[in-house]
């Protein structure tokens, strides 16, 4: 796909924004604390950056899938980590909203998340229902005009920071499986509400994470998002967005250890000559950039999937995200493998790549979960 003028635009702009804002400072300051940075979070909030996708109504800039797409690539080809602060409005916090709030819910949570004045969170997997997020435990007791929810959600990104989390919890126990699950919008200062503990993960530092933890905590009926039993499909809606941007961040890890690769390759001698005159290096280098090419047309297609409406968007989704994932870790190893033991040294950015890539294939769906709704969706399952 040929970009057209307006998104060409969209592109320079995010990129030079990623470049002029995320120094190697900050970059440094977010692997080695692992702590949320509020100042860059509020200057790609004022770019607005946090409502790319959301309507100009509710705050936000009223962008299409492509121009999500693009933003998350261009910001992850300078930091994957931050590439996540601006997703996750646009997404998994701010989907939910847009998708099946009213308008007092959208008025109320979704515009200042746009805003990027307050923080959701998503809250759906648990200890024991990941991918299988149809095997959910928590409850939500209805106790007059409110719902009681107790339960214990894991895994959960921005949670020791968010204002509010999108929380699934079974309503009806006679239901079997993904059926009688709810949606609600719940305030991270409710009693009852708690955190877990800041896990230390390999990648992504600087965006933290933990479980979320609710003992009796009391929702007012008016924040049920959705309708009732029906929470479950509506994070499969959510999700499918999410897939998108998920790939376009792969890309743009993909992107940067393809440039980083060939730069070096350039400037590193052995035996005499660039290490880029042999042809081991020049042929991996080749297979990047033809991969990378690959993925980059598949996203944007299901971007403009997406923005067709098209019925093909789900699985093509899914195949976007499922290639670019893969794509990414294998483009990782190349980079590494191609800087030697330098690649193996936290100076060189390939190293913290390396490390970021590996949850491309594992967060908002595995490659595993990609296989089956692909597979489901051309055999009819």
């Amino acid at each position: 796909m040929i970009l057209d003028e307006k998104h060409e635009m969209m592109r320079k702009f995010f990129r030079q924004f990623a470049e002029t804002e995320f120094n190697s400072e900050l970059l440094d300051e977010l692997d080695e604390t692992g702590e949320f940075n509020k100042e860059i979070f509020d200057k790609m909030a004022k770019a607005g950056l946090t409502g790319v996708k959301i309507p100009v109504a509710y705050g936000g800039q009223g962008g299409d899938y492509l121009a999500y797409a693009l933003m998350v690539e261009e910001l992850a080809r300078r930091s994957v980590v931050l590439s996540i602060y601006a997703n996750t409005s646009n997404s998994l916090g701010g989907g939910p909203l847009l998708y099946f709030g009213t308008e007092e819910q959208k008025q109320k949570y979704l515009t200042p998340c746009a805003k990027g004045e307050k923080i959701v969170a998503f809250g759906l997997t648990e200890p024991g229902a990941g991918s299988d997020a149809g095997g959910t435990t928590t409850t939500a007791v209805q106790d007059g005009d409110y719902w009681v929810l107790n339960g214990r959600k894991t895994f959960i990104s921005g949670a020791p920071f968010a204002d509010y989390c999108i929380v699934y919890a079974k309503t009806d126990p006679t239901m079997k499986g993904s059926r009688g699950i709810s949606m609600f919008i719940m305030d991270m200062k409710l009693p009852g509400v708690s955190c877990g503990k800041h896990e230390s993960k390999m990648g992504i530092c600087g965006y933290p994470t933990s479980d979320v933890i609710m003992e009796n905590v009391r929702v007012h009926k008016s924040d049920l998002l959705g309708p009732l039993h029906k929470g479950f499909a509506a994070a499969m809606v959510t999700l499918d967005g999410g897939r998108l941007g998920m790939a376009a961040q792969a890309l743009g890890i993909g992107q940067r250890c393809l440039e980083e690769s060939i730069s070096y390759s350039k400037e590193r001698k052995q035996f005499g000559k660039p290490i880029c005159k042999n042809q081991g290096i020049s042929f991996m280098i080749a297979d990047m950039a033809t991969e990378i090419e690959c993925a980059r047309q598949l996203i944007y297609h299901a971007a403009a999937a997406k923005d067709a409406n098209s019925p093909e968007s789900s699985k093509l989704c899914a195949m976007a995200k499922l290639y670019a994932g893969e794509m990414a870790n294998r483009c990782a190893y190349k980079a590494v493998q191609i800087h030697g033991g330098y690649g193996y040294i936290k100076e060189y950015a390939v190293e913290r790549y390396y490390r970021d890539a590996r949850i491309t294939t594992i967060y908002e769906g595995t490659s595993q979960v990609q296989q089956m709704v692909i597979s489901g969706a051309l055999l009819g399952k």
